[in-house]
């Protein structure tokens, strides 16, 4: 293949690279994380600059003169000395000409002709031990964008717990491959060395890296002339078969697919996470729901059992006062003949039509009255459970995404406000004595005592239903007894008995309608729109849930596409590299 047309293709491969990466940068912006959306952008920045070594250790671990002994200009080119004097990231890349540039306060430029800067650029680092404020920032945002960390450590001491905290972060969360060099081999004795070298390898084996390369130099004898024995032989050799020599730029590609896939990865745990999120606060939603349901159910049936309880007492003492009437009016025409006389006296018909409604009246209140108070207690209890189940579910509610996760906090913290302005809401609601005294019921009545006024949420409810369910009840039987007092006023000796009880069994049957209808309809519309109301606290959480349906539709399906798209990025690069190879 053509050098023209392997540029062609590497180009090609760069532009779609890039366009990948453009669309994960857009994902990575919708995490909320600016650190991540950063790294992302720095990434596809670096696209098309060379394959890039990020040299990394602690103060004094010699990282420098190693820098310096590996370019072999027979000069210093990074700067040498007991003191971290490396106080900013220098950039080492090819050029014509020597020139530095001064990118800001952190970050340095160096352009060098030497030929090895053609395919790699190096970077110089601070010291992952400095206490130079924000190095270790600034180092660890050149990582993600890198394509092979050389960790450097001081031949005698390999073993700093900073240097390999740093390494855990290196390999940890970015993945990325790494060599390790003893720097200063000619400080020490062959069997020491040997110790440290087989420690290294030992140490990074148990942080997850197979078959680690590890160099031993001395920056020092390289400079000095003495190349056989400084080590830097083995290292550029391990540079000339891995990287350099046409591969870099394919390589460089491919870690920046994989550090691509690394991010796309993190974001889809976030995503993950967000997920379960949402089916905890829909479950919670959905249980909110089937307990509103099961509570409403509950209450209809104890309005049920009230109403029916009140109609078999109502029903009871009517059918009694009925026969009564039908005694006495028979018992006075059997003996008409002989007690006309007593008919021509009103006044003892309507003394004894009077007592039978008195007897009506009184036996209808007690009977009533103690069904009613008995009645309301049950169904007062269950229309206070149906709100304090409410609130304990609101309060006990699920969070697994928090505010404090490096992805989507921005939404966690919406949810977390959106659920605390739930839990706020809805604990006034219970506490305000409006939300229980529905003016909606019996609208020509009073529905609020003088005592309500003392009394606030859902103690309330007992005294609302008591209120205005007697008002009622009482209201219907009164107009009922009114009715028959009027026809027993009407009766004279010319009125037949079956008339008079047929009167008197329609007025007891409007009555018994009445108060079926009235009373059931009204006190099962109550328990309907408190639940209605209560339902209405969720309104902002309902949206809540329903625009994140949406959102999270759009981010799993962009994640995939991304995944897709990297997946068949790297088969191709891949598929490219064995055909260089071969």
């Amino acid at each position: 293949m053509s050098k023209q047309l392997i540029n062609q293709q590497l180009q090609s491969y760069r532009s779609q690279v890039e366009e990948i990466v453009k669309d994960l940068h857009e994902l990575a912006i919708k995490t909320g994380n600016e650190e991540l959306a950063a790294t992302v952008s720095d990434l596809r920045n670096r696209i098309h600059e060379p394959f890039m070594f990020v040299i990394v250790g602690e103060v004094k671990a010699g990282k420098s003169s190693f820098i310096n002994a590996l370019l072999d200009t027979g000069r210093e080119i990074t700067k040498v000395a007991p003191q971290p004097m490396t106080d900013t990231i220098q950039q080492i890349l090819y050029g014509d000409e020597e020139e530095i540039v001064e990118i800001n306060p952190f970050l340095k430029k160096i352009f060098l002709p030497v030929d090895i800067l053609k395919e790699i650029a190096i970077v110089d680092t601070p010291g992952t031990n400095t206490i130079v404020e924000n190095h270790q920032q600034i180092t660890e945002s050149f990582i993600p964008a890198s394509d092979l960390i050389v960790f450097v450590f001081e031949a005698k001491n390999p073993y700093r717990q900073s240097a390999w905290e740093f390494f855990d972060y290196i390999h940890s969360d970015w993945r990325k491959k790494v060599i390790f060099v003893l720097q200063q081999k000619d400080l020490m004795n062959e069997n020491d060395l040997a110790v440290n070298i087989n420690g290294v390898a030992e140490y990074a084996e148990k942080k997850g890296i197979a078959q680690p390369n590890v160099f031993t130099v001395s920056a020092k004898q390289e400079q000095e002339g003495q190349k056989e024995e400084s080590g830097f032989g083995e290292v550029r050799s391990y540079i000339q078969q891995n990287i350099t020599g046409g591969q870099a730029p394919i390589l460089k590609l491919q870690n920046n697919i994989a550090t691509s896939q690394n991010i796309n990865e993190r974001i889809a745990e976030g995503i993950q996470l967000r997920a379960e999120q949402y089916k905890a606060d829909t479950e919670f939603r959905s249980d909110i729901t089937e307990t509103l349901d099961k509570q409403e159910l509950r209450s209809l049936k104890e309005v049920d059992i009230l109403v029916e309880n009140l109609l078999a007492g109502y029903d009871r003492i009517t059918r009694k006062k009925e026969s009564e009437l039908a005694s006495g009016l028979s018992f006075f025409s059997l003996l008409r003949r002989s007690v006309s006389s007593i008919f021509s006296k009103k006044a003892s018909v309507k003394e004894w039509l009077e007592g039978l409604a008195t007897e009506l009246e009184e036996d209808l209140n007690s009977e009533l009255k103690r069904k009613l108070n008995d009645g309301v207690v049950n169904l007062a209890d269950s229309i206070q459970q149906m709100a304090k189940l409410i609130d304990l579910k609101i309060r006990s509610s699920k969070t697994i995404l928090r505010n404090d996760y490096e992805l989507f906090s921005d939404i966690a913290e919406k949810r977390e406000n959106v659920l605390k302005e739930l839990q706020e809401a809805f604990s006034r609601f219970v506490n305000s004595t409006e939300n229980f005294t529905d003016e909606s019921l019996f609208p020509d009545k009073s529905p609020v005592s003088s005592n309500i006024a003392t009394g606030s949420g859902l103690a309330v409810i007992g005294i609302v239903l008591a209120t205005v369910t007697q008002g009622a009840v009482f209201d219907i039987t009164g107009g009922v007894l009114t009715a028959i007092g009027l026809l027993f006023a009407g009766i004279s000796s010319s009125v037949k008995r079956k008339k008079v009880l047929t009167r008197f069994r329609e007025e007891i049957d409007k009555g018994h309608d009445r108060l079926e209808e009235e009373v059931s309809s009204n006190l099962k519309s109550y328990i309907q729109n408190l639940k209605t109301k209560i339902e209405e606290n969720f309104s902002r959480f309902d949206a809540m849930l329903e625009k994140e349906n949406e959102q999270l539709a759009q981010l799993e399906g962009q994640h995939k596409e991304i995944t897709s798209k990297l997946e068949g990025m790297m088969l191709s690069l891949e598929g490219n590299h064995r055909e260089e190879e071969e």
